[in-house]
């Protein structure tokens, strides 16, 4: 007996270590089976950043779903995501973990590369082995290039996957902004960027010019669609109804911001808020769209109206940032700075000359943020009919604010002047009129004088603004851009003069047109 019980953690030890190692060779041979026996209608997405401030992989990743593809996003935690991506059945998030908090307290010199090599552990762990029967397709956004390119490339070589790269951005320009375009860093990445992004099954790209340099250039091999940003069907312009739902919620948080103080109309929720109110001025008037409010410190509200836009309300003014360096926000300052001294000297001329007080919202997350709101504060002292505020919006409320919204301003000027601003793209879906930052293939998507004005400076953007906002709320000139972008619902080529027309039409119809028929292939 005694002889027995000395040997049994032996035997014990040699089953565990033996089934260990089956398992692993399992895998292992797994690894490397036959490419043709990928799982068909499958596909991979990966994000190596927050999936919920990824809007275009999240868009893709709903498009693969809903055409019945079996999907699994990869990526980080953070932000909340779209709700389709959480209600569809053949639909996974499989989010990636942080890096142990403990070499966070390391030296960046240190910390760095452990950071790499735990991020390149984590995403082969999924993309290898958690995801059992290999994807069809694998989807990969650049920028970021490194480490991503390689992985996908890596993974696509063992596990037959057809890897296909939507170039967002090129990976080396963003380096470039705080680098020397000289400096061996850019050059290593701009390397590694054009060598293992080259041989893709397909690319992706937002605009014609980028394909054309990087087929220029790095010589791509693959399919090449240009899949142009479109905002997905949800986003619309909103009804004074759901202005107001909006702002009932959205109102409490204001008080929060001290230089509002006597700055908003009177409101008193919920028969009004600083945009709508759904009150009659009189008994038996009838409600119009821009009903002038009842005062709020009446005793008693009779009469309960649907809810419609007040006369009396700010402009409300929209900038989706990311605070980044390639977005200089100095400008749109001193643009607000001029409009401030402008809307001073009109304030005694009649309503037709008048300019109405500016709300400016900039929404969005990023770090340059702390250091231009300090910034505003300073300048906010002595203004009186501008204020700025910047707020976060959760996925659900952002493109109802920007339905909500009068007019959007985009500062986006490119690293590589070859893409274009996803957040124009929402507001056009919104039907909020844009002022955008002129850059290279900018007219691809803002045609100047009918979706949006370009502008090539701060001078211009204060004059931008002033045209469309004098008379506030009859605005001609910014009601015609609006009308143009609610009507304008398609594209055409125009074959015989070879100009071309600008069109407009939702995500998923510009997917299923555009980049099903690869995939069904």
């Amino acid at each position: 007996m005694t002889a027995n019980t000395e040997n049994q953690p032996v035997t014990v030890f040699h089953v565990v270590a033996g089934v260990a190692s089956a398992w692993a060779l399992y895998r292992i041979i797994a690894l490397f089976r036959p490419k043709s026996r990928h799982s068909l209608r499958s596909a991979a997405i990966l994000v190596l950043g927050d999936i919920g401030r990824s809007p275009r992989m999240m868009y893709h990743a709903q498009s693969f779903a809903e055409n019945d593809f079996m999907t699994y996003v990869i990526g980080y935690g953070g932000s909340k995501p779209i709700s389709a991506l959480e209600r569809l059945p053949k639909l996974q998030l499989r989010y990636l973990p942080e890096p142990p908090s403990v070499l966070k307290a390391l030296p960046f010199v240190l910390f760095a590369p452990l950071k790499i090599m735990h991020q390149v552990a984590s995403v082969l762990c999924e993309l290898l082995i958690s995801i059992d029967e290999p994807p069809e397709y694998l989807l990969v956004q650049n920028p970021p290039s490194i480490p991503t390119l390689a992985l996908v490339w890596l993974v696509g070589r063992i596990r037959g996957c057809k890897v296909i790269i939507d170039w967002h951005n090129l990976g080396y320009s963003i380096l470039a902004l705080k680098l020397p375009k000289t400096h061996p860093f850019v050059r290593i990445s701009k390397w590694f960027e054009a060598t293992f992004g080259r041989t893709a099954y397909a690319h992706l790209f937002v605009t014609e010019a980028m394909k054309d340099h990087l087929v220029k250039e790095w010589g791509l091999v693959g399919e090449k669609i240009v899949l142009h940003d479109r905002p997905p069907k949800h986003f619309r312009r909103c009804s004074a109804q759901d202005i107001h739902d909006l702002f009932s919620r959205l109102t409490p948080t204001l008080p929060k911001h001290k230089s509002l103080t006597n700055f908003l109309p009177e409101f008193q929720l919920p028969y009004s808020t600083l945009m709508t109110d759904r009150t009659r001025p009189s008994e038996g008037a009838t409600p119009t769209l821009n009903m002038d409010p009842v005062s709020v410190t009446a005793p008693i509200y009779e009469n309960v109206q649907p809810p419609c836009l007040r006369r009396d309300r700010p402009a409300l003014v929209v900038s989706s940032t990311s605070w980044t360096p390639d977005e200089d926000f100095g400008i749109l300052l001193e643009a607000l700075n001029q409009y401030e001294r402008r809307a001073e000297d009109l304030a005694h001329s009649d309503d037709k000359k008048r300019l109405p007080k500016l709300l400016m919202v900039v929404t969005g997350k990023g770090p340059e943020r702390e250091y231009y709101m300090n910034k505003i504060t300073d300048l906010e002292k002595n203004w009186r009919w501008v204020r700025c505020l910047s707020l976060w919006l959760e996925a659900e409320d952002y493109p109802k604010f920007l339905g909500s919204a009068d007019l959007g301003v985009c500062l986006h000027s490119s690293s590589s002047a070859l893409d274009l601003p996803m957040k124009v793209v929402d507001m056009f879906g919104c039907g909020l009129p844009v002022c955008a930052l002129n850059f290279q293939c900018l007219p691809e998507l803002v045609k100047d004088g009918k979706n949006g004005l370009i502008f090539n400076s701060s001078d211009e953007l204060a004059e931008q603004i002033e045209s469309l906002l004098i008379s506030f709320p009859s605005t001609q000139r910014l009601d015609a851009l609006r009308s143009s972008l609610i009507s304008t619902t398609r594209s055409t080529d125009d074959s015989q003069n070879g100009a071309h027309e600008w069109e407009w039409c939702s995500w998923d119809e510009n997917w299923n047109r555009t980049l099903k028929p690869l995939l069904l292939r």
